[in-house]
């Protein structure tokens, strides 16, 4: 299983892609929380494929684009305790938090 996103739609991973609003002075506090989460707790959940953070330039969204190789993966990442603690804590930090499972549907590299 490779371990960089890879947007196919012959895949069949579990595509997070969770859309945070924050204040603007908040934006890079949460990327910081964020990052910092994958690093000591997501990247080591059975199932992880990578994470990667976007940053709206009007600074009040956070973007992250998530794999995990299945949903199953991300249903028991998301019972995990330890990976509870900070999603709580990115909860606190952003003030409106839209996660959901996609599939790509369609995919159309430059040819």
């Amino acid at each position: 299983m490779p371990t960089t996103a890879a947007i196919d739609s012959s895949r069949t991973v579990a595509t997070l892609i969770n859309v945070f609003t924050v204040a603007p002075e908040r934006q890079h506090e949460l990327i910081a929380l964020l990052a910092h989460a994958t690093e000591e707790t997501m990247k080591h959940q059975p199932g992880f494929i990578c994470a990667n953070f976007h940053a709206s330039q009007d600074g009040v969204r956070v973007v992250n684009y998530a794999q995990w190789e299945s949903e199953k993966h991300y249903w028991a990442m998301r019972a995990d305790p330890e990976a509870r603690v900070h999603m709580d804590l990115a909860a606190t930090i952003a003030t409106d938090v839209q996660p959901r499972l996609f599939t790509v549907a369609s995919h159309h590299p430059k040819a």
